[in-house]
């Protein structure tokens, strides 16, 4: 029996579903290699996954191991303030714009979850304006209308989770990305009640329409709203200062994640120091002081990883050969799914986009959802067959990616535009 289908198995017997609830169960990763993961039975991929977005630089960087090597020799978490994550936060304040302060957590959804409850401690209000599909984590709030199977009217909120109360839906609105009319038809009924609206500048891959954000931002300064943009996913990647660098939009708080911790566990929440005073009960006192605290906040491997990954894409043309490498990988796709007959686009940004099926313009999560799944899963499946490595909804391009990658990667396009043809047949 090979090794990766005894660990599934062992898996099964021990954890619901046979995994961690990231990905798919039925492939075992065992190392991580520059540009390339290899499974339990040897098998070598072009990563494109990249643990769904930290390994910017690729995996096992020599800068960032010996930055990790020398830390451990030093300690590995203290529960107390420590140099690097001290050195980090200000590295973070100088880069994104909207940071006055930082406070550390240790994953995205925590994050978001604070800055939901920031806002609200903040502004004294309940509601929270959310977009169908966005995605901020497992906090009760975000797990409305992620993915919801039924589309129901707009603002009303569906849970994608049990074991939610119905009284978190009543605080919650959703509306359409990128629909500013629904936006401000919702904020003229409920505006006094609205605490923040929280978005993805890029939502999963969707891209912000002209003028979208610009909107939001001038509704929520008229309107005393706090706009939160989840950059988890877009910070330091869209540019070093994160979307709002890219886009010229700057929110009142953002939380940042993946890329600043260097594929350690770190996640950030960042604003001006007004509003992270809620985090210090010496200046707002008991009543609005907001309690956050965690084991392995501000953890000094995950600091001095997120610090020495932040020098390298500092320099002079990360970014430049980053969003390259993302360009000739559209147009490597393009190319190939031209061929194929079937109705495409290629959706978001060059630093993280993907194949949706379809031939209709995708501006939010509906438009997303006409995709045809059954081509998508195909498609994404022979290159995996053929040693691309990729997730269902998203193509990440790393600075590890070099030519020998592209090779292998036009190879198992052209393969699976093959597969796709031979099925339309």
């Amino acid at each position: 029996m090979k090794r990766q289908k005894q660990w599934i198995e062992r898996a099964r017997a021990v954890l619901p579903a046979g995994g961690f609830g990231n990905f798919d169960p039925d492939i075992i990763i065992r190392e991580g290699k520059g540009s390339r993961v290899i499974d339990e039975d040897g098998n070598e991929y072009v990563d494109y996954l990249i643990g769904s977005g930290p390994m910017l630089l690729g995996h096992g960087h020599p800068e960032v191991l010996e930055a990790v090597h020398e830390q451990l020799g030093k300690g590995m978490t203290f529960f107390a303030n420590n140099a690097a994550g001290i050195e980090l936060a200000e590295e973070i304040c100088r880069a994104v714009p909207c940071a006055g302060q930082i406070r550390y957590l240790t994953s995205g959804g925590e994050a978001d979850m604070y800055a939901i409850r920031l806002a609200r401690a903040f502004t004294g209000r309940d509601k929270i304006l959310k977009f169908e599909g966005g995605y901020h984590g497992m906090c009760a709030e975000a797990q409305m209308s992620l993915a919801p199977e039924i589309l129901a009217n707009f603002p009303q909120a569906i849970p994608d989770s049990a074991g939610i109360p119905d009284s978190v839906r009543d605080d919650m609105l959703v509306a359409p990305f990128n629909d500013i009319d629904t936006v401000r038809a919702l904020l003229d009924e409920h505006d006094k009640d609205i605490a923040a609206i929280i978005v993805e500048p890029l939502q999963r891959v969707v891209t912000p329409l002209p003028g979208f954000l610009e909107a939001l931002r001038e509704e929520c300064t008229r309107r005393s709203i706090i706009l939160i943009f989840d950059e988890i996913v877009t910070g330091f990647r869209l540019a070093y200062g994160g979307a709002q660098e890219a886009y010229g939009v700057v929110p009142d708080l953002c939380t940042l994640g993946k890329v600043i911790g260097g594929g350690f566990p770190l996640a950030a929440i960042a604003g001006s120091a007004d509003l992270m005073a809620h985090f210090d009960k010496s200046i707002v006192g008991r009543e609005k002081f907001l309690m956050q605290l965690g084991t392995l906040s501000g953890n000094p491997v995950a600091s001095v990883a997120g610090l020495k990954t932040l020098e390298i894409l500092r320099r002079d043309d990360s970014y430049e050969r980053l969003h390259d490498t993302g360009g000739l990988l559209m147009q490597m796709i393009s190319k190939s799914l031209t061929e194929s007959g079937h109705p495409y686009q290629i959706v978001g940004h060059r630093a993280l986009f993907d194949v949706v099926f379809s031939d209709i313009p995708v501006n939010d999560y509906r438009s997303w959802q006409t995709g045809d799944r059954t081509l998508n899963a195909r498609f994404n499946a022979s290159l995996r067959e053929n040693g691309v490595f990729k997730s269902p909804g998203k193509l990440y391009p790393s600075l590890a990616i070099d030519n020998a990658d592209l090779e292998l990667t036009q190879r198992a396009l052209g393969r699976a535009v093959q597969s796709l043809q031979e099925n339309r047949l």
